[in-house]
Formats: C-alpha cells, structure tokens, sequence
C-alpha cells in the first residue's frame, strides 16, 4: 500500500520520473472528460484565458486549438509539470501564445481583472481553501469572464472514498458544495452540467459585469 501510494502522490504534484509517467497517464486518461467538460464553451471568444493546474499539457493545447486568437496562461505548482507543458506547447510559445509559468492558486500572480475564461482541469481536489483559492480566481476573472471547472468524479460513486483514502490531500465534492464555494467566493450566476451514469461534473461560474 505504501508504494502505491507513493506512486499516487504524484497525482497531486508530479516530480521527477514517476510525476512524468503519471502525467502522460492523466493526459491519457483523463482526454474524455476534458473534452466533454470542454464542449460546454461554446458562443465565447476570449482573448486571454488561464489554464489553472495545467499537469501535462494536454488541455492546453486543447484550449489553443479551440480559441484560436486567444492567448493563454497555464500554471501550475508543479515545476515537473510546468516543464512538461513547455514542452508540448513549445510551438505555441514560440509563436507568442502561450505562457507557463510556476505558482499557486491561492495566491495567484496576475493583477486583477485580466483573463476572460479561467479553466481548471480535474484539480480543485487539491486546492487550497477552496473559498479562498476561487476567491483570487474571481479577483483576476474580467467582468462577464467564466470559471470553469471539469471533474471526473462528482462526489457521488461509489469508488470516490477509496480514491481518498490512496490519494493525500485529495477531496472530491460534490456539485451543492462547490456551487456554495463559488458564491462564497463572488459568483453568483452557476451553470452546472452532469453526467450521471459517468459521475462527470462541469460548473461553469460567470464574473457579474459592472454595473
């Protein structure tokens, strides 16, 4: 048990070797529900988008490809990650497209009211807070921005305990508990979209403009 979980903790914040084969593993694994999270963003063309837990990379260039004027931002807490996204975004940075830089979602280092659509990728598990983490989500989001948040697991199957208990620091919650972090934290328009016989969950929380 403890090899494996010792192989897990790198779900959270992969390092060295065994933080990069499990991060080819979610890109893999994790494409589906990305995808289906990601089909939700549609009659939106934002210009500046943060990618928030940008593990290895996939996503991001996911996100480059469908808005393809926009910018983004990807940023992790992982230096191995941040690495890998480099990597495979390498062309995009070239092109003046992409940024990966290190950080950390409770004290995110942008100024306020920068990024247009903020994605956060099967990772709010791990984040700090989280009223607090989604908070200073809400301080760099424009007026009329969107957060959006992808997980695989909705609270609600019947394996999600036992992925707690392999996985440090990991807590799966349901779609009521983070619908009350995102008012908590200044949201007050919260789409949310399931798939019940896959426990997939996306919520969408949208910025009020000014008024």
């Amino acid at each position: 048990m403890g090899m494996i979980k010792g192989y897990f903790k790198h779900v959270r914040k992969p390092e060295g070797i065994w933080g990069k084969l499990m991060m080819e593993a979610m890109n893999r694994a994790h494409a589906s529900v990305s995808d289906w999270g990601m089909g939700h963003l549609w009659g939106i063309s934002p210009d500046r988008i943060a990618e928030l837990g940008c593990g290895g990379g996939r996503n991001t260039v996911q996100l480059l490809k469908k808005f393809p004027k926009a910018k983004v931002t990807a940023l992790d807490y992982s230096q191995t990650a941040v690495e890998k996204t480099k990597h495979i975004g390498r062309q995009a940075i070239q092109a003046g497209r992409l940024q990966v830089i290190w950080g950390n979602v409770s004290h995110l280092p942008f100024q306020a009211e920068v990024f247009d659509l903020i994605t956060a990728f099967e990772t709010v598990y791990f984040w700090p807070g989280p009223v607090e983490s989604f908070r200073e989500v809400w301080r760099v989001l424009k007026p009329g921005g969107m957060f959006l948040i992808v997980n695989e697991a909705d609270g609600t199957g019947k394996e999600d305990r036992k992925w707690m208990s392999m996985i440090d620091g990991l807590q799966i919650y349901h779609k009521d508990q983070l619908k009350d972090f995102l008012q908590k934290a200044g949201f007050k328009e919260i789409m949310v979209a399931c798939d019940q016989r896959r426990h997939w969950l996306c919520m969408m929380a949208k910025k009020e403009t000014a008024q």
